[in-house]
């Protein structure tokens, strides 16, 4: 289950210090990208119940290393309707309709 509470969602709160609010469809491109920077994504981690990603799958992304795919030229869709609000501090929402999933407005 995604997001930082794993409710589901991508609400954020004051504990979730790295803004996990952008609601991705995580490509393998991404996936590679994120194992390249540190950041295991695909891997099972059954200690904290994590099942481990494949493209397709929908996970909320901390805002910071969606936009660092992005202007690596990796980023993976989004699904706005999911996404919060507060990604907009580091997004805009011009990039974000560039990689929208769905129509908006």
């Amino acid at each position: 289950m995604t997001g930082y509470y794993r409710d589901g969602v991508c609400n954020t709160g004051a504990g979730d210090v790295g803004a996990h609010v952008v609601c991705a469809q995580v490509t393998q491109e991404f996936l590679d990208y994120t194992r390249s920077q540190g950041n295991d994504l695909s891997t099972p981690v059954p200690a904290y119940n994590f099942p481990g990603l494949k493209p397709g799958d929908r996970w909320c992304l901390c805002a910071s290393r969606w936009k660092e795919a992005m202007d690596a030229g990796v980023a993976p869709p989004v699904a706005l309707s999911a996404t919060h609000a507060s990604a907009l501090e580091y997004v805009s929402m011009g990039e974000l309709q560039q990689y929208a999933l769905e129509d908006v407005g």
